[in-house]
């Protein structure tokens, strides 16, 4: 099933973005209808962070982050099998200033769960190699697929979650790039619980600690998925100035408070089905059930 699957992106990815988007977003729609947990996530996820909002807004976000997802997922294809030049066409990249003002020192280009963080990725190591972490699917087809994606332009380092910070430190003391990945819950260990969107979020402190071992400037980048097929947008954002500052919880809490600002500006592209506050406070009650 997988390989069909994968046959069918790669027939799919020849068509022009302006077809094949909403043939993704309906595939979306389709997601939504079949994947009653994760339409169930996103629902909790939303109502914790938009409570303001009235039900029929947020259901009506849920269903818009779902078309996104799932034309994100049909691009994939692009990013398997296209040429270069493509990309290029398809993904443009702003404020590239941001980050060659910090040419001179360690860099790590923070790059939050939004779905065109793998097309703005993929298209950044068109012009430069990076380290980056990645999750080992359980699929060995789709995980070949994946790191193939992320490492075909440059020689790009990918280095799997079980192998920890060193090989990351290794490469970025070579000049690379780190495109880090903060917003996901992995758990407690080397976490504070920080608010995100008021809501206590177990939250990976790597990004100060990081900052300091290797004296890394922090350069967000930041993947909007336009409207209509139209592409995407990679955007670089000012380096941070007095980061870190010594409090590791303030640290943290200032990217979360990024990360916020970011989803303000489209809240349908954030990754809602994943479960952000799957790990609570000791204390608190589960948030998703189970």
């Amino acid at each position: 099933m997988i390989r069909f699957s994968i046959f069918i992106f790669w027939l799919l990815h020849f068509l022009p973005l302006p077809v094949l988007a909403p043939i993704g977003k309906g595939m979306g729609m389709l997601l939504y209808w079949l994947g009653r947990e994760r339409r169930r996530v996103a629902r909790v996820n939303l109502r914790l962070c938009f409570p303001q909002l009235g039900e029929r807004q947020r259901e009506k976000t849920v269903r818009a982050h779902f078309r996104a997802f799932g034309q994100s997922l049909l691009d994939r294809g692009i990013l398997w099998w296209s040429p270069e030049r493509r990309l290029r066409h398809l993904v443009r990249v702003e404020g590239l200033e941001h980050w060659q003002a910090v040419l001179d020192k360690p860099v790590i280009w923070l790059a939050p769960h939004f779905v065109g963080l793998d097309m703005g990725g993929v298209r950044l190591t068109a012009d430069h190699p990076l380290v980056s972490m990645y999750s080992r699917q359980k699929s060995r087809a789709i995980d070949r697929l994946l790191l193939h994606a992320r490492t075909r332009f440059n020689p790009s380092i990918m280095v799997s979650r079980q192998e920890g910070l060193k090989p990351v430190i290794k490469a970025m003391k070579q000049g690379l790039p780190f495109y880090y990945l903060p917003d996901m819950d992995f758990g407690a260990r080397d976490a504070e619980f920080v608010p995100f969107f008021g809501v206590p979020a177990a939250t990976v402190t790597a990004l100060p600690r990081l900052a300091k071992l290797t004296g890394a400037a922090v350069v967000p980048v930041v993947t909007r998925q336009l409207p209509g097929g139209k592409g995407y947008v990679a955007r670089f954002y000012p380096s941070w100035e007095n980061f870190p500052s010594g409090d590791s919880n303030a640290d943290t809490l200032r990217m979360n408070q990024f990360i916020e600002e970011r989803v303000k500006e489209m809240p349908e592209q954030y990754f809602w089905l994943h479960k952000r506050f799957k790990t609570r406070p000791p204390g608190e009650k589960k948030i998703y059930g189970g």
